[in-house]
């Protein structure tokens, strides 16, 4: 399989490079050729940058013969999502009018990649202003499924799921809001952490001011990847602190200890969000995987579910009323711009008082959260209560916006607190992915990951190798 080092995960490419059984240059010399092979008809990545990965990949080799000290990351290639700054690269936002916004530094996150050694061979897809739950723009088109190219890649991280999904790169960086890290993994049969706000330091020099408040408490960055032991590595690696970001919090990043309570709450919906079948059966089995892990599985549902689902629309839609629509209006392509429309039609409009008060709930919220947490330490969830949507769903009217924000409760309840939430894939469902979501209290990354090798170990699931014939093999169709 040395021809085909794009196969492997970051954790054996980590150790291979590490101890000189292939070098980076092999390795990122096989993503980028999984690259040329695919790329053209998925669109995942926006950009390639070929010449300058194999340089960093030919220094990185170097680092080893000279013994010289080496990031957990070293030499293993990855790539960057297209709303992140890269120095050098446009931060585009998947926006036309951004094509020429040169970062000339990078993001925290990308920086901490790059210091453990992490060499990027590109930058992934996103829509207008990663602000959809697809992934497509007037600038770089459409990102296709590898599954299926009647249903969405997820978004807004959907080139970064596609692209850890075929094999372009070991790891897969992006962000999430209201599921765009989650969702992108649960459409495209990868696993996704999204970390507590907090736990990865971000921050974009290129933007022209600071992000709203209630944005900055949801929005956070993190990996996906197709394990794991993958994902942790990446976490890891992400995770230490930079001065830029003041919500960046030193919490460990294991907090585990013997005799910690294995109890575990299984959340299916309310009355008013109720699952798909399919949904539902990958909840029963992962359930079932945990019992036998030894976890104790009971049904339970975390409190003012609904409030915290209407808190996330209605704080950031209002929030957004301001420059983010005036943006939209301006530069947004037709897709974003119908999208927020129809969004807006299910929002509350807040004047100053109710937006103070809606802010001040969220805590209370977050506190009940707590207290459930403290009884059960781990929540299983949905991802999505629909298996991944038809592309373009967001543009059939405000009827089906609303039913797709229904949909989406699980992901952007726990976004609106600030909570880590991992999608671990668990199998096919008429050939579409489908996944489950593991949500935990503030920096409990650790009990998500270690449910979720629980539930990722019996469900034997490779997305490589249930991925159609002919795009797993490319040969047969090249």
């Amino acid at each position: 399989m040395m021809n085909e080092l794009w196969r492997w995960s970051a954790v054996e490419l980590a150790h291979a490079i590490r101890t000189g059984e292939v070098s980076s240059r092999e390795a990122v010399q096989s993503c980028l050729d999984r690259a040329d092979q695919v790329n053209a008809t998925f669109n995942p990545l926006t950009e390639i940058y070929a010449d300058q990965a194999i340089k960093a990949a030919d220094a990185a080799d170097a680092a080893v013969r000279g013994k010289q000290e080496l990031g957990m990351l070293h030499g293993v290639p990855v790539t960057i999502k297209a709303n992140a700054d890269l120095a050098g690269s446009a931060t585009t936002n998947g926006v036309v009018a951004y094509r020429d916004a040169i970062a000339k530094e990078n993001n925290p996150a990308v920086d901490n990649w790059i210091n453990a050694g992490a060499v990027v061979i590109g930058r992934t897809n996103v829509p207008a202003f990663s602000w959809r739950w697809f992934t497509d723009n007037d600038l770089h088109g459409r990102t296709v499924n590898p599954f299926d190219a009647a249903r969405t890649p997820g978004g807004s991280s959907g080139g970064a799921a596609v692209a850890a999904a075929l094999g372009i790169g070991a790891l897969a960086h992006g962000s999430d809001q209201g599921g765009s890290i989650r969702y992108p993994a649960y459409a495209c049969g990868v696993a996704g952490l999204r970390p507590s706000q907090g736990r990865v330091p971000g921050y974009n020099a290129s933007q022209r001011s600071e992000r709203a408040v209630a944005s900055q408490m949801a929005a956070t960055q993190g990996p996906l990847a197709r394990t794991i032991a993958d994902l942790r590595l990446g976490l890891a690696a992400m995770s230490p602190g930079d001065s830029r970001d003041p919500w960046w919090v030193p919490a460990p990043l294991d907090l585990r200890r013997p005799g910690d309570s294995r109890r575990v709450a299984l959340f299916g919906g309310t009355p008013a969000f109720r699952p798909d079948p399919a949904v539902s059966e990958a909840l029963r089995r992962s359930a079932a995987w945990l019992e036998d892990a030894g976890y104790i599985v009971e049904e339970a549902a975390p409190p003012r579910f609904d409030e915290a689902v209407d808190l996330w629309l209605n704080v950031l839609m209002n929030e957004a009323s301001g420059s983010m629509q005036r943006e939209i209006e301006t530069v947004g392509d037709r897709a974003i711009q119908r999208a927020y429309q129809s969004m807006l039609t299910h929002t509350s409009i807040l004047d100053k008082e109710g937006f103070i008060k809606a802010m001040a709930m969220r805590t209370t919220i977050l506190r009940e959260w707590g207290a459930f947490f403290d009884r059960y330490p781990v929540l299983l969830m949905p991802v999505s209560l629909e298996r991944p949507f038809p592309i373009d769903l967001d543009q059939q009217g405000d009827d089906i916006i609303g039913r797709m924000i229904r949909a989406q409760s699980p992901l952007i309840s726990t976004a609106i607190l600030g909570l880590p939430g991992l999608s671990v894939p668990v199998g096919l469902s008429d050939g579409v992915p489908m996944g489950v979501q593991l949500a935990a209290g503030r920096f409990r990354e650790d009990l998500c990951l270690a449910a979720g090798e629980a539930i990722e170990a019996r469900a034997s699931w490779s997305v490589l190798e249930q991925l159609p014939a002919a795009i797993a093999r490319p040969a047969a169709w090249n």
